[in-house]
């Protein structure tokens, strides 16, 4: 059985990808985005959320992978409250804009909906480590560091001290003390949160992920990783 981040739940389906380590050409795998449906609903004032927090306008006209690579939750967001980007009779196109996306789902007041995912986003930051203070963790027998990415990135390129989640330690993992320190890698960050919230759900509370994925942690806290991309094949 594979591990449920590589199922197909609502709005975190698996996308098959190629990847490539940007200096190694030749060490090609085959990626699939790993994606968990959290099961708690964001809960929020909406008036309030627009009353707090400032928007920027030009976000309304933002395509949907711009806006994603800004809140990564954006997705989660969208289905939890307006049950949009689920399936394909709800989904959108990621050269469509938030505007676009709420004029044609009942006319959805787009001021809200950005408000909501910068809410959910502002929330989504509590969970999440940055980099260097990763490295600073490193080594440190109470925190238990989990690579959801596919063998192939994990064999290519791992941070000192990570294990590949499986299905098998992924049972493991459950057989933890809840109190278990745990902090999740991916690649980008875009899938950590989804991850965590798995984890949560599951009576862990002390779950975080890590900021930008191991990409920001080669970047920012070790350069002597080396970084790769993903490429839609």
């Amino acid at each position: 059985m594979a591990p449920p981040w590589q199922n197909s739940p609502p709005f975190a389906q698996g996308i098959h990808q190629g990847v490539r380590r940007r200096d190694c050409p030749q060490k090609n795998g085959f990626f699939i985005a790993e994606g968990l449906r959290r099961d708690n609903l964001l809960s929020m004032s909406r008036d309030a959320a627009i009353q707090e927090i400032s928007l920027t306008p030009a976000e309304f006209d933002l395509p949907m992978e711009e806006l994603l690579s800004i809140y990564p939750g954006a997705r989660r967001t969208l289905f939890q409250l307006h049950h949009i980007g689920g399936c394909s009779s709800c989904g959108f196109e990621m050269t469509e804009t938030i505007a676009e996306i709420c004029a044609r789902n009942g006319g959805l007041n787009a001021e809200t909906v950005l408000a909501e995912i910068r809410e959910g986003h502002k929330q989504d930051e509590k969970l999440l480590i940055s980099p260097e203070a990763l490295r600073a963790r490193l080594g440190d027998p109470d925190v238990r560091l989990l690579d959801i990415r596919t063998r192939e990135e994990f064999e290519a390129v791992s941070i000192s001290g990570s294990a590949l989640m499986t299905q098998e330690s992924l049972q493991e993992s459950m057989n933890q003390p809840r109190h278990q320190e745990i902090i999740l890698i991916d690649h980008t960050g875009s899938r950590v949160l989804d991850a965590a919230a798995y984890f949560a759900g599951h009576g862990f509370t002390h779950v975080k992920g890590l900021r930008g994925g191991i990409d920001a942690y080669a970047e920012e806290a070790d350069p002597s990783l080396p970084r790769y991309k993903v490429e839609a094949e």
